[in-house]
C-alpha cells in the first residue's frame, strides 16, 4: 500500500475564522505549543488575531502565578507563546467583572484583574467560571490566513458551553473526530512518525 501525502491535506468545511471559533492544528505541526492544539479566538480582524491554547494544562494553580489569591483550586493553560510572562483569563462572569471583552454566547475574554481577584477571594467567583492562560496565540495582519492556506490550521466551530471544562491532552482528538470522517488518518498517525 502506498502512503498518499494528501490525508493531511485540510479539505474546506467552509467554515471560516472568526472570533468565538476554533482552530485544530494539523497533526504534525512542529513546537511546543500549537503541537496538536485547539486554539480559541477571541479577537479576529484585518488587523490580526488573538487566541488561547485550550488543552496544555500546566502542573500549577494560579496562585502559584500570581499572589493576592487566596486558596482557588483554578488550573492555568498554556495559552501561546506571546508574552508568556502574563495572565490572562476567559469567564463566564462579565455580569461582575467590567470590561470584559465578549467571546461567545456567555464567554468573555478580560476584564478588571483586582475585581475578578476581589470577588475570588470573596468566593462569589468559583473555579467553574474560569480559566487563566499563560501567554496569548497572536498573528499578523494576513498570517493567520496564510497559515490556513499552507493547511496547518483546520477551522471549527465549538460549543461555548464546554470552553471553561477541563479539555485536556485529548482534546484534540476529539475534535479532530467531531469535524469528520475525511480526519481520521489524523487521530490514528503518531506524533512523531520518526520514532516508529
Amino acid at each position: 500500500m502506498q502512503f498518499n501525502p494528501d490525508i493531511f491535506k485540510i479539505q474546506s468545511n467552509n467554515v471560516l475564522p472568526k472570533k468565538g471559533r476554533i482552530l485544530i492544528s494539523e497533526p504534525f505541526l512542529p513546537g511546543n505549543y500549537f503541537n496538536r492544539a485547539v486554539i480559541l479566538l477571541v479577537a479576529y480582524g484585518k488587523k490580526g488575531s488573538v487566541g488561547f491554547i485550550l488543552n496544555k494544562k500546566v502542573e500549577f494553580q494560579i496562585q502559584d502565578y500570581i499572589s493576592g489569591f487566596d486558596e482557588f483550586e483554578a488550573d492555568v493553560y498554556i495559552g501561546g507563546p506571546v508574552s508568556t510572562d502574563s495572565i490572562y483569563f476567559l469567564h463566564n462572569r462579565a455580569d461582575l467583572i467590567p470590561g470584559s471583552i465578549h467571546v461567545a454566547d456567555d464567554i468573555h475574554w478580560g476584564g478588571d484583574f483586582e475585581e475578578m481577584k476581589r470577588l475570588i477571594n470573596l468566593g462569589i467567583i468559583n473555579a467553574g467560571e474560569i480559566r487563566f492562560f499563560l501567554g496569548y496565540s497572536g498573528w499578523d495582519a494576513g498570517q493567520l490566513e496564510r497559515e490556513i492556506k499552507e493547511n496547518s490550521w483546520l477551522v471549527d466551530d465549538i460549543d461555548p458551553g464546554i470552553l471553561l471544562n477541563d479539555l485536556g491532552t485529548d482534546a484534540w482528538v476529539d475534535f479532530v473526530r467531531k469535524v469528520g470522517k475525511q480526519y481520521s488518518m489524523w487521530v490514528n498517525f503518531p506524533e512523531n512518525p520518526s520514532l516508529n
